[in-house]
């Protein structure tokens, strides 16, 4: 599914649907394309909003967990958006636990899916390797339960980006940047419900990441998905929208009823 993407101002980002807010934030290799199934399944209920990230745009003093932060508490506010269901995977969810923490005002709820912010595995010492496709292959393939989900498609996107030294450059500045930004000693700051759903088979945040989350988010919920790695809304999105779904639905629920 091909969506429009828009531009207001420096922002680029697609939004569909109307109704509550909700933004949708990627990891370190993400793209538009990890959320399609999520945005045609929650634009009929939500504005489904997905900004572009500048991963590899930033100047690399800013190339940082912080400085995404800075960039999506920006995008809030020139979109002027409020009452916000915060999601992100990966990288992204990391991003959103910084936001949630510095600028907690308008957010409504927080959703995690895989993300760093207290343990995560690299792609392994040896990363990024130039040149040898078959090799970046298995490396995203170590992404998904079900290998076959490493499609030509995806593969070629992070090739290209281990082909380009800057990007690269950048790339392991993000990746340290999350290593760094261990937010263990904050995480009971977290006032907003939070829904965490993770891949059983997840390799790179490991099942024990998302129990450590909820035990140290205090209003949160987990969920686990089995056959499903570390991005269950592209791996299994019917199961993962179902999940996120139920958490939307009750928070609505008790909203009214309150």
């Amino acid at each position: 599914m091909a969506y429009e993407i828009k531009q207001d101002g420096k922002f680029k980002f697609i939004e569909e649907g109307e109704g509550e807010v909700l933004i949708l934030l990627h990891g370190l290799f993400g793209a538009l394309s990890n959320f399609s199934d999520l945005i045609e399944y929650f634009k009929k209920s939500h504005k489904v909003v997905v900004p572009l990230l500048p991963l590899l745009d930033l100047d690399l003093l800013h190339t940082s967990v912080g400085g995404l932060q800075k960039f999506v508490s920006k995008f809030i506010d020139h979109r002027n958006y409020n009452d916000i269901h915060l999601l992100g995977n990966s990288l992204g969810g990391h991003v959103a636990l910084v936001h949630v923490l510095k600028s907690p005002e308008k957010i409504k709820s927080l959703i995690l899916t895989g993300s760093s912010g207290l343990f995560e595995n690299g792609m392994g010492d040896t990363y990024p390797k130039r040149g040898d496709k078959e090799y970046i292959r298995n490396k995203t393939a170590l992404t998904f339960y079900d290998p076959a989900m490493a499609t030509d498609e995806l593969v070629n996107e992070v090739f290209e980006i281990t082909n380009n030294r800057l990007k690269v450059i950048k790339i392991i500045a993000l990746a340290k940047s999350a290593i760094r930004n261990n937010l263990g000693d904050e995480l009971n700051q977290v006032k907003q419900p939070t829904c965490l759903i993770w891949g059983n088979n997840d390799t790179v945040t490991p099942p024990f990441v998302g129990k450590e989350f909820n035990r140290l988010i205090p209003n949160s919920e987990l969920h686990f998905i089995d056959k499903c790695g570390h991005a269950p809304m592209m791996e299994v999105p019917m199961e993962f929208n179902k999940i996120l779904d139920g958490f939307l639905t009750k928070l609505k629920t008790t909203a009214t009823t309150a």
